[in-house]
């Protein structure tokens, strides 16, 4: 892509986000695409958002677990940028309109205590560069339709990296762990929509261990001359399917002894009330 066709790029996915109206898939409308491309519009639209006011607080990591990339046919994980326009805080209720298409994963997260970056990162690297872990949940949103309506083709990883990774919240926990307070790989879930347990899984799911997720994203950054940052959260991956998200949806995320996340969507028009 040229950078004006980038420009262009990120120039529709931020108004889409603005506006609540999805555009069409960029791999069409650009079928040259590449992966480097993706991460390029991305972070024009994260420029975008910054000069409109946001603030970077960190990263997140998707596509972690062999179900997600085999749908999407890669082999490898993608990551986006989390903004202070995103954070919520276990028991929030989501505004109605907030996002279009929202869903939600189960994660852990990590906050860092000192800087993080290099090639050549090792996993006791990650373990002395973490703060603390959290239970969290993450709020995935498409700014991209999922599948073009006159061709039926679906988004690829080219349209969701450059969607920020498809990122739009992030909902952390209370309870703050040390790292190796627990076996991370063991920590699960059960998340629950309204009162009914949809999906269940272990942090085994990512990348056989959540510390990998951020040995991966340091080292796909390294590539850019980046790195984490002190106070920087992390979201390592999902280890659970994306749930549906709609108006009036409560979650539920009970990690045991890890913790627990709760959230609430606004239903779409309170209850007893004409739509206006």
């Amino acid at each position: 892509m040229t950078p004006d066709q980038i420009t262009a790029a990120a120039d529709m996915l931020f108004q889409a986000e603005i506006s609540g109206q999805q555009c069409g898939l960029l791999s069409l409308a650009f079928p040259d695409i590449t992966l480097d491309d993706a991460y390029a519009v991305q972070a024009a639209l994260v420029a975008q958002k910054r000069a409109a006011g946001a603030k970077i607080i960190g990263w997140k990591i998707g596509l972690t677990s062999r179900a997600m990339q085999q749908a999407l046919n890669i082999t490898t994980p993608d990551s986006g940028v989390l903004l202070d326009d995103m954070l919520f805080q276990t028991g929030d209720t989501v505004p109605k309109g907030r996002f279009i298409q929202p869903r939600i994963e189960a994660e852990i997260a990590f906050v860092m205590k000192s800087d993080l970056s290099g090639a050549d990162v090792t996993r006791d690297g990650v373990i002395a560069a973490t703060d603390y872990v959290a239970p969290s949940l993450e709020i995935l949103d498409t700014r991209v339709l999922r599948a073009d309506p006159a061709t039926g083709t679906a988004r690829v990883i080219f349209d969701t990296v450059a969607d920020n990774a498809a990122n739009a919240g992030i909902v952390l926990g209370r309870e703050r762990h040390a790292i190796d307070a627990h076996d991370l790989r063991w920590i699960g879930a059960v998340v629950k929509r309204d009162g009914v347990v949809e999906e269940t899984g272990l942090g085994a799911g990512v990348l056989d261990d959540p510390v990998m997720g951020i040995v991966w994203l340091v080292q796909r950054l390294a590539a850019y001359g980046m790195g984490l940052a002190a106070g920087d959260v992390v979201l390592s991956g999902s280890f659970i399917r994306p749930i549906e998200a709609t108006p009036g949806s409560v979650f539920d995320a009970d990690f045991g002894a890890f913790g627990k996340v709760l959230l609430t969507f606004a239903p779409a028009t309170p209850s007893g009330l004409p739509e206006i």
